[in-house]
This record gives structure tokens, C-alpha cells and sequence, in this order.
């Protein structure tokens, strides 16, 4: 007898291994463990017992029986096997996928989608469903592009019509609406350009892309700047009374302004009095270098001047929670384009053009150029401190 070359099993054969070993050391009989995973009562004794079989020469070799696959953790954001045999039950009394839902602490759509994608309300079985919802979740899994070499070849071809992968998509989804093999995602097709370990689209494509770009990182992705990394912010409907009354000295507002070729300066304004600080950047605007330099400006202040910091929503301040480590002083965030959340430093900043006018690159000057400048505007009567200037009104404070 010509022996027969055992092949290894994966996916949904390996579930159903699984399950039927569990249900056999469960004390269910060979026949109904065979029909609840969906197998024929050869298979599940072999699975048990092992198979016996002879080579080429003749000789015995025996098979050993399946071991239980160890389990991988599931999450419980998922639906557990428990849950899906509640709506097996469910199902079979007639219960609505609404009071299902209810029942299991689901939402409505979860259960609907969960009964659809398993037969339907006639045809939903457990065990079947878990089975194949657990061979679904296996990670990793090669990218769609890659195990599609049709599909593939016709995104090439649009991509070399300089078509966007969103336009792919859209023409793909409507002209193949019943081939589901041969459509694809916009993302899809962007992630196996720029991470080219997917293996399915070559580099080179990417030229056609309208932007150029050789990189692409998914959305809220922090990038290396610091940018889209702000972590553990409080925004600026949670600061104190004081803060919004100005009635106690030692609250700053802050914000960029910048000049030819994105040369950055930072300014402070102190709430109640007005009072100007400019602070070079000469190592630009990243978010480590933003923070040391204002935490450098900020230590030569009196410790009561030194109590709180609003900011708007440049990604500068990624790092504001280094920047209150060394100040002592907490960082408040304006809400998404409101620059009227920090209308001193907004006015203040329209000031500063007369001094630093869009044309001028920032980095020919220096911090005692920028101290010049400041002292001018602290000696400049403000109408709103009853024409007091804002140098006068800080020594009142300090006095």
C-alpha cells in the first residue's frame, strides 16, 4: 500500500482539530462531536486514534493522534463561543436580533452582522460560526495585493495610468460589485506601496501618485517631530477661575510666529498685565527644542509669575509635560481653531509685525534682539490697563 504523504493543517481545519479534541475530552461520542464541527467520523477517528498506514517497503507506520492546540487568548471585544451559542439558542426561539442584542450586552449590528456572515437566521450553527470567526482573527495574514495576482495587476495598470488609489477602489467596488476577490481598498493600496515587506507592489509605482511622496504614515501616527504626539493634555475649559478672571498675575499665554523661510520666534504674554517675552529659537521649532527654550525663558521669572501656560494646538507643545517637569507651571490647550481663547497673545502677535514683518528671516537675530523689541512694546500705553504700560503695571504686581 502506497503510503500517503500527510500534509500539515492550518486555519479553520486546525479550529475544527481543536474543538473536536475539547468536545472528545468533554465525554461527547465520536458522532456528534464529527457533526457539531462540520467533519466525517473518519477524520474525527483519525484525529483520536491515530492512522495506521504502510510505506513503499512495506512497513507499519502509525500516525499519532491530534494534540490540543493550545488556545490563543481572545479579546472581549469579540464574541466568545458562550455568546454565540446564546444566539444559536436565541435564534431557534424566534427572539429578534434587537432582543439578542439586548440580552448579550451587544449592539444590534454585531449580532445582525454575526448571523449574516453564518447562514442566516435558519442555517446559524455555534460552533461553525466561532470556528471560522477564530481562523479569521489568525495573524499575521499576507496582504491582499499579494495573493491576488489579478486583482494586482490591474492596480498596477491604473496606477501607471496615474489613477489615485482611491479612484482604483471606487472602480473597482463598481465594476466587480459580485467579485469580491477583485476589489480593493484605497488604504490598501497605499499601505503595500509604502511598506514594501508586503511584498505586492513595487516601489517605483509610487511615482505616479499625484504627490510624490515616499512616505506615508496612518492618521494620528506620531511623527518624528513630535507632531500628533501630545499625550495627557488638558484643555482650557479646565483651568482654574483665576485663570480666566485675570485676576491673579502669573498666567501665560504662548504661540509661534513666524518669519521668511519658517524662521520661528516664541511669544508669552501675561494675562493681566501684557506683559512680552520673545524667545529665540535657534534650534527651530521642534517640540524638544520649543520646550527647553521655554523653560530657560520662563526660570528667569519670580516663582509667583510663574503659574500656567495656554497654548493652542501647534504641534510644537508636544512636549509640554518635559516643559512642566521643569517649570513647575501647568499647560492648558485651546480648543481647535479658537484663537480667541488667547486673544492677549493674538493681538499681541499683530503687534509684533511692525517689528518682525513676514519678509524678515528670524534667524539673524538674536535673544537680545528680541529683548529689544519686547522692552518696546512693554513701554507702549495699553488702553485696556487704563493706558498704563505693561513694564509699569508687572512692577505694580511685583511690588
Amino acid at each position: 500500500m502506497r503510503s500517503r504523504r500527510r500534509t500539515p493543517v492550518g486555519g479553520v481545519q486546525a479550529e475544527k482539530q481543536r474543538r473536536y479534541v475539547q468536545l472528545i475530552a468533554q465525554g461527547v461520542g465520536n458522532s456528534e462531536a464529527c457533526r457539531v464541527v462540520g467533519i466525517d467520523r473518519k477524520t474525527g477517528n483519525r484525529w483520536r486514534y491515530g492512522r495506521k498506514v504502510r510505506n513503499s517497503a512495506g512497513a507499519l507506520v502509525i500516525y499519532p493522534p491530534v494534540k490540543i492546540i493550545e488556545e490563543r487568548p481572545r479579546s472581549p471585544r469579540y464574541l466568545s463561543e458562550q455568546e454565540r451559542i446564546q444566539i444559536a439558542d436565541l435564534l431557534a426561539a424566534r427572539t429578534s436580533v434587537r432582543r439578542i442584542a439586548e440580552q448579550l450586552g451587544r449592539a444590534p449590528s454585531t449580532i445582525s452582522r454575526e448571523v449574516t456572515a453564518n447562514g442566516g437566521r435558519r442555517r446559524y450553527r455555534a460552533v461553525r460560526a466561532d470556528v471560522a470567526a477564530w481562523s479569521r482573527a489568525a495573524r499575521p495574514k499576507l496582504c491582499k495585493l499579494a495573493v491576488q495576482p489579478q486583482l494586482r495587476d490591474v492596480v498596477e495598470s491604473k496606477l501607471t495610468a496615474r489613477w489615485s488609489p482611491q479612484q482604483i477602489a471606487g472602480w473597482l467596488a463598481v465594476t466587480h460589485a459580485n467579485q469580491p476577490e477583485l476589489r480593493v481598498s484605497h488604504e490598501t493600496i497605499y499601505r503595500t506601496l509604502f511598506v514594501q515587506s508586503r511584498g505586492a507592489l513595487r516601489k517605483e509605482l509610487t511615482r505616479y501618485l499625484r504627490t510624490g511622496r515616499v512616505i506615508r504614515r496612518p492618521t494620528g501616527a506620531p511623527l518624528p517631530d513630535g507632531r500628533g504626539g501630545r499625550r495627557n493634555t488638558v484643555n482650557i475649559s479646565e483651568r482654574p477661575a483665576e485663570v480666566a478672571d485675570r485676576a491673579v498675575p502669573g498666567h501665560w499665554e504662548g504661540d509661534l510666529v513666524f518669519g521668511k523661510g519658517m524662521s520661528p520666534v516664541a511669544t508669552l504674554v501675561e494675562r493681566s498685565t501684557r506683559f512680552v517675552m520673545l524667545v529665540a529659537l535657534p534650534g527651530g521649532h521642534h517640540a524638544d527644542a520649543v520646550a527647553d527654550a521655554l523653560a530657560a525663558a520662563v526660570g528667569t521669572l519670580p516663582g509667583k509669575l510663574a503659574k500656567s501656560l495656554t497654548w493652542d494646538q501647534g504641534t510644537e507643545m508636544a512636549q509640554h509635560q518635559r516643559f512642566s517637569e521643569q517649570t513647575g507651571m501647568d499647560v492648558y490647550f485651546c480648543d481647535p481653531r479658537s484663537p480667541w481663547q488667547r486673544g492677549s497673545n493674538e493681538n499681541t502677535n499683530g503687534l509684533l509685525r511692525q517689528y518682525l514683518p513676514r519678509r524678515l528671516n528670524f534667524r539673524t537675530l538674536t535673544q537680545d534682539d528680541f529683548n529689544v523689541i519686547a522692552a518696546e512694546l512693554n513701554d507702549r500705553p495699553r488702553q485696556t490697563l487704563g493706558f498704563k504700560t505693561p513694564s509699569q503695571a508687572l512692577a505694580e504686581v511685583l511690588r
